[in-house]
């Protein structure tokens, strides 16, 4: 029996925990106590840190794994590199792993590799020292932790901010004494999911984003297709192939963030693994197999095809609080076979949060249909079914 290692035993690691076992692999988890839902399906279970890598180390080989995987955070990508480098796995090495966890590296090899990025600037936390590097740079700004992911430690700054409250918010999110500045540019943001595999970019499946708007912008749901001309999806085709070769990113998924400006597409950064938020399940649904299912069959050294004939429309939303406090009664009052899955992540009786970040999520809702318009629609219906009351 193939025994794959799972870093993380979060709402986003379920999936592809229960997928493995369903392809009759045996799964072990790593992850930090905790009231994770991943630990009850696991087939073993390490309660150690996924950032300490020479940790998993050890149990990758005392357990002698075939692969190692995660998807949906960031916070572990280094310590799947660093097992696939020592191991001899399939996966990310850890060179590419460093780089897609440091927008500052990230940002140095796009421009080394001519990937279309914005202009920035790296600075330390010293007041003149961030006014020099905003001098060199046009308004707006986003000013970024480096460290950092699901939209924390990220600001825009104008005309109109507070420089020391921006600050504070990048300081409080980082663990590194430094950070970047960027130009903002205006545009529309989107994102996209890919494959890349013995180096090649196997697809790019271009998506809009639903977004919550707090200090900066939290996806909070997605639908594909998104509409782009030939022309533009060329582009994102050509970008992230160079991006991939700029971080020497291989075997892995990729989450990939872009901004279209005046016709032009910008690579905002670049992750090397499955994005969260229903994405993998966006993937499965437009291509019609399962992205899971590839994704682990590739990290224990399967070949796998990614090609596909069918496009599937479909939309994703999470579902949230507006309130922090307990959930007294949760429901979903609607039917129709577009509806593909309305989860709750939490019962009656449990503690939630008000929505801020991507974590504060308390389910999900995943719809389809025969064009987006209609997804989108089905989508819409469902959101008004839920009903949840905290208090």
């Amino acid at each position: 029996m193939k025994k794959l290692l799972i870093l993380g035993a979060g709402i986003y690691q379920v999936p592809l925990i229960k997928k493995a076992k369903e392809m009759g692999i045996y799964t072990i988890v790593v992850s930090i106590p905790g009231n994770y839902p991943g630990f009850k399906i696991a087939d073993k279970i390490y309660y150690e840190n996924t950032v300490d890598y020479e940790a998993v180390l050890q149990i990758a080989k005392e357990e002698k794994i075939d692969g190692i995987v995660t998807t949906g955070t960031d916070v572990a990508i280094i310590t799947v590199g660093y097992v696939c480098d020592k191991l001899g796995l399939k996966g990310l090495s850890l060179k590419s792993a460093k780089i897609a966890t440091n927008k500052l590296e990230m940002k140095k090899v796009y421009e080394d590799y001519g990937v279309t990025t914005a202009r920035f600037r790296q600075t330390s936390f010293d007041l003149n020292e961030i006014k020099a590097a905003m001098s060199q740079l046009n308004l707006p700004l986003i000013f970024k932790a480096v460290d950092t992911s699901g939209s924390r430690g990220i600001v825009k700054f104008d005309e109109n901010s507070d420089l020391s409250k921006c600050i504070d918010i990048v300081k409080s999110a980082t663990k590194l004494d430094y950070f970047i500045i960027e130009e903002f540019i205006e545009g529309t943001e989107f994102g996209a999911q890919a494959f890349v595999l013995g180096g090649k970019v196997q697809f790019v499946l271009p998506h809009g984003d639903y977004v919550f708007v707090n200090d900066t912008g939290v996806p909070v749901g997605h639908f594909a297709p998104y509409d782009l001309s030939d022309e533009i999806i060329n582009d994102t085709k050509i970008q992230v192939q160079k991006a991939v070769e700029a971080m020497q990113l291989d075997n892995c998924a990729l989450n990939v963030d872009f901004i279209l400006s005046d016709g032009k597409v910008y690579v905002l950064e670049v992750g090397g693994r499955c994005g969260a938020t229903c994405l993998a399940e966006l993937v499965s649904i437009y291509y019609g197999y399962d992205y899971y299912e590839k994704i682990i069959n590739v990290s224990i050294g399967v070949d796998e095809d990614f090609s596909s004939n069918q496009k599937n429309p479909n939309a994703s939303h999470l579902i949230m609080s507006e309130k922090t406090g307990k959930i007294i009664s949760q429901n979903y009052t609607g039917s129709d076979e577009n509806v593909l899955d309305v989860q709750f992540d939490y019962c009656p009786g449990d503690k939630v949060r008000k929505f801020s970040v991507g974590p504060d999520r308390i389910g999900h809702i995943i719809t389809k249909g025969k064009n987006l318009e209609e997804a989108v629609e089905v989508l819409d219906k469902a959101m008004s079914n839920i009903k949840i009351e905290v208090e």
